[in-house]
């Protein structure tokens, strides 16, 4: 009778870390185990050597300040703050004492989350995705694989804290290649069947998802979307692409979450935040899917072929 109390003394008594997610449990699984992987790189195996209290706001940016200011409460050791900027920016808000671990595509510097990338000088640092400075890059790689798109949608998210400057990159990377692009803004995943009937009105091209943790928990359903309406598009990750979509330009997230859970362990066994720089991506994966390009009736470049470093057959 005295073992599970035993037993809740124990794991009472362990280092917890605060997860504070933007997005949503389901279609978060694998970055969740990557996360876990990197702790137990460090020597943090979870329930055995560190305790994870979860907290996600499933796109309801609305609900991350009780929850940062619930983790402060409980006296996390670290909190691991994923999807964006705005978890990290709440995270930051509850807590100037707490060491905080983010991941993200904006620039922390601007946000005001860091002094510098390369020494953040408060209580937080992270890893970076890289994903609004790719825009140019991600939508001239479109271009390149659909040419006869004249007019392309792209799925943007309006409440998102990154939106202006993601908004700013999508419109000057239009400009630039000469591109005629339809915003359709989306907040919420369950809009995206709506979204698409849009889409179809406009008559578009190929689609360009923005990078949000929207539809980073959408993924599958967006590649499924995508397939059944017979529109090429782009994204920043790789998940929706093996579920339909042609192709996908930006950091591996597995990578980013494995790294932030060694940055964790790091400060868990005794770092500062101010003396770990906020690590860039090192590589930058192009994935395109063959079997949907040939199903759309495209031909994909022999040279973006051999840009790629994953082809779906």
């Amino acid at each position: 009778m005295a073992w599970p109390d035993q037993l809740h003394a124990q794991r009472s008594k362990l280092p917890t870390v605060g997860y504070l997610a933007n997005a949503a449990p389901q279609g978060f699984s694998a970055y969740v185990d990557a996360f876990r992987g990197g702790l137990a790189e460090m020597g943090f195996v979870e329930s055995r050597d560190v305790a994870i209290e979860y907290r996600w706001a499933e796109g309801k940016q609305e609900r991350l300040q009780g929850f940062a200011e619930d983790l402060v409460r409980r006296k996390v050791s670290v909190i691991f703050a994923t999807g964006g900027a705005a978890p990290a920016l709440a995270a930051r808000a509850a807590t100037s004492l707490i060491p905080i671990v983010f991941t993200g595509g904006s620039d922390p510097v601007r946000s005001g989350l860091v002094r510098s990338l390369g020494r953040p000088g408060g209580n937080a640092t992270g890893v970076l995705n890289a994903t609004t400075e790719l825009t140019a890059k991600r939508l001239a790689l479109l271009r390149e694989a659909v040419p006869s798109a004249t007019l392309i949608a792209v799925l943007i998210n309006p409440a998102s804290s990154g939106y202006n400057s993601q908004l700013a990159e999508i419109e000057e990377a239009a400009r630039a290649l000469v591109q005629k692009i339809v915003l359709v803004p989306v907040t919420n995943a369950r809009d995206l069947d709506q979204a698409f009937a849009k889409i179809l009105e406009n008559h578009v091209g190929a689609l360009f998802v923005a990078a949000d943790p929207v539809f980073t928990t959408a993924g599958e359903h967006l590649g499924v979307l995508t397939t059944r309406h017979s529109i090429p598009s782009s994204y920043s990750f790789r998940d929706p692409v093996v579920a339909g979509g042609l192709m996908s330009y930006g950091a591996n997230l597995f990578e980013v979450h494995r790294q932030a859970g060694v940055y964790t362990g790091r400060i868990l066994r005794g770092a500062k935040p101010a003396d770990l720089p906020v690590l860039q991506p090192t590589k930058l994966d192009l994935v395109i899917n063959q079997r949907i390009a040939k199903a759309l009736g495209l031909a994909i470049p022999r040279s973006l072929l051999l840009l790629s470093d994953e082809v779906i057959q």
